[in-house]
């Protein structure tokens, strides 16, 4: 068996993922389920979601339309309570450095640092935020990560990063040195967040009994660091019906 909650899982988080998985671990037991002691931290993000064994993940939403559709089931999605989306939608910041002002078309030239070109909020949710203005970024650099985007637009290496918003609440709250020399540009529309998923033959609805059971348990310091208020049910037709950026045709350095 295995469990993960990898994707909001910094240094700075991870006590407080450790608790919440220990409520749901708790709860799934009084429900007579089993689970895995402990969250997985390593090994393959796609090799973990798509385990048979698998009993609780979190994917985005993108992974989730493109590849995983037909081989998990949706258990429900973390509301982060963000402003200006609907209970469990999200966002992205368009990021850029302070001193670079102008509207998100002066960067349409420039160089933009995405985590990954299966990533709902570090690549499609800007593509298609630029395709409404009747551009894409073609000037690419890829990091691999959300902090590594930021980090690339602070220290100079790219001119605009998209990040998630929950990602860039993380980065304000612990790595003020690179939030500080940033600034938000634009905002993409709200889509479905983060979900949660489970293995093909789990029964998905216990499990997300015992995750809202144990957000409602979750101390206030653990749920003030992940930022969750409750669990939502967001359907899988509103997963899918979020539009793919045209396909990587530009190789970034």
């Amino acid at each position: 068996m295995i469990a993960s909650l990898a994707m909001y899982d910094w240094p700075e988080t991870a006590t407080a993922n450790d608790a919440f998985w220990a409520l749901i671990h708790r709860q799934l037991r009084d429900r007579g389920l089993e689970a895995p002691r402990c969250l997985t931290r390593d090994g393959d993000l796609w090799a973990i979601w798509q385990d048979p064994s698998l009993v609780l993940a979190q994917t985005c939403g993108m992974p989730y339309r493109t590849r995983l559709k037909d081989h998990v089931l949706l258990v429900g999605t973390p509301d982060h309570a963000l402003p200006g989306a609907p209970p469990g939608y999200y966002y992205s910041q368009l990021v850029a450095r302070r001193e670079d002002t102008g509207p998100l078309e002066a960067f349409r030239d420039g160089r933009l640092a995405y985590n990954d070109d299966l990533s709902q909020s570090g690549w499609a949710a800007v593509q298609s935020h630029a395709a409404r203005s009747g551009f894409a970024f073609t000037n690419l650099h890829r990091t691999g990560a959300h902090r590594d985007s930021a980090a690339a637009v602070a220290e100079g290496r790219a001119d605009l990063a998209s990040i998630d918003a929950v990602t860039w609440r993380l980065i304000e709250r612990y790595r003020p040195d690179i939030a500080a020399r940033l600034h938000v540009v634009a905002r993409t529309e709200p889509t479905p967040g983060l979900p949660l998923i489970t293995a093909l033959g789990r029964d998905p609805a216990p499990l997300a009994a015992a995750i809202a059971a144990a957000i409602a348990e979750l101390p206030a310091k653990h749920r003030t660091v992940l930022g969750i208020e409750r669990l939502i049910h967001i359907p899988k037709e509103a997963y899918l019906a979020v539009a793919n950026p045209p396909p990587l045709r530009h190789a970034p350095d």
